[in-house]
């Protein structure tokens, strides 16, 4: 990689994670679950500010796409290889959001606005539990003309791959699309991320016109069931699902696509040229999970940065399940200092 200065360009819905460990009466004022996910609502806005003052908070950039570009800017090591784009508000959160990705190494050009805050999640620890409160805030309003901005389009040139998550589709499908067809008129690679199986319903318009410039899709089994019952495959078979998918039409046919079905423990299945590969996951005991929230998106930061470097599809699983294992065995999307992947 000898020019490799914004080589990965990841677009997405930014957040700042704030975790705290939280006494049990926290979570009960604010009517909370021990372990769940919720979008915040009015009644908990006030608890974001209240818990900064009232526990020690890490700040943690967050959000699904960023989490898998900081995963693979950690494993390649070089600052300033991987790019992100986003929308943050102008409040402190912003500033803390920008610190933590870039103290990462991480280059982010966020578009900032005035009208919503920077999206936050809480993370609210105790025991082993892990309660999650987001606020999407300004993560949903970015707008292509960012995107076209000279400043910006500058490194969308300067990328050879291209990543965003599904739930980017729900923001601005048309800044996904002007980056998939560059991609597509500059011999380039995008991939993307089914997310989550309400979006296959929620975008399916928006993902439907993306799809025939889609290099390389990530998914779940979940995801990739509910993809093959929406568009009336009749099976559950995920071998059969996962064929069908790389074979929809393309616009580039000279790449095919890469379809890649992550089943937690069991293998990886990865489809290209009509066949299927399966990839065994390394065991991990049960007990030495702290966390499986974001395991996922750690997978395809892994996976990216070996695709960066030309590695071949089984090294880029491998990474995958590394960086999968490595978060999988954390509290959140941290990093130790180094990696051992080798």
């Amino acid at each position: 990689m000898a020019d490799s200065e914004g080589i990965l360009f990841g677009m997405g819905n930014p957040l700042l994670d704030i975790s705290a460990t939280v006494d049990k009466s926290f979570l009960e004022s604010y009517k909370l679950e021990a372990n769940n996910a919720i979008l915040a609502g009015e009644e908990h806005l006030p608890m974001f500010e209240e818990m900064t003052k009232k526990y020690h908070c890490d700040y943690i950039a967050g959000g699904a796409t960023q989490n898998s570009v900081r995963t693979a800017q950690w494993l390649l090591g070089k600052p300033g290889i991987s790019t992100y784009i986003g929308c943050v508000g102008t409040d402190k959160y912003a500033d803390l959001l920008t610190n933590a990705a870039t103290s990462e190494g991480l280059r982010v050009n966020y578009m900032r606005t005035s009208e919503q805050p920077t999206g936050t999640c809480a993370v609210l620890l105790t025991d082993k539990n892990r309660s999650l409160v987001a606020n999407l805030g300004a993560a949903e309003y970015y707008k292509e003309e960012h995107l076209l901005q000279k400043e910006n389009w500058h490194w969308v040139e300067k990328a050879k791959i291209y990543y965003s998550s599904g739930y980017f589709l729900k923001v601005s499908p048309s800044s996904m699309m002007a980056v998939a067809k560059h991609s597509h008129e500059n011999g380039k690679i995008f991939a993307t991320n089914i997310s989550a199986p309400y979006l296959i319903t929620l975008v399916k318009d928006d993902m439907m016109r993306i799809f025939p410039y889609i290099d390389i899709l990530f998914g779940n089994e979940t995801e990739f069931a509910a993809f093959a019952q929406e568009h009336g495959y009749g099976t559950t078979d995920l071998k059969v699902i996962g064929k069908r998918v790389a074979e929809m039409p393309k616009v580039n046919p000279k790449y095919p696509r890469i379809v890649i079905i992550t089943q937690s423990c069991d293998p990886v299945l990865v489809f290209r040229d009509g066949e299927c590969t399966e990839y065994p996951v390394p065991h991990l005991n049960q007990e030495d999970i702290v966390d499986s929230n974001g395991a996922g998106d750690a997978f395809a930061g892994g996976y990216l940065s070996q695709l960066v470097q030309d590695k071949p599809i089984s090294e880029c699983v491998r990474c995958g399940n590394y960086a999968a294992r490595v978060i999988l065995q954390r509290s959140g999307i941290t990093f130790p200092a180094q990696h051992d992947f080798s």
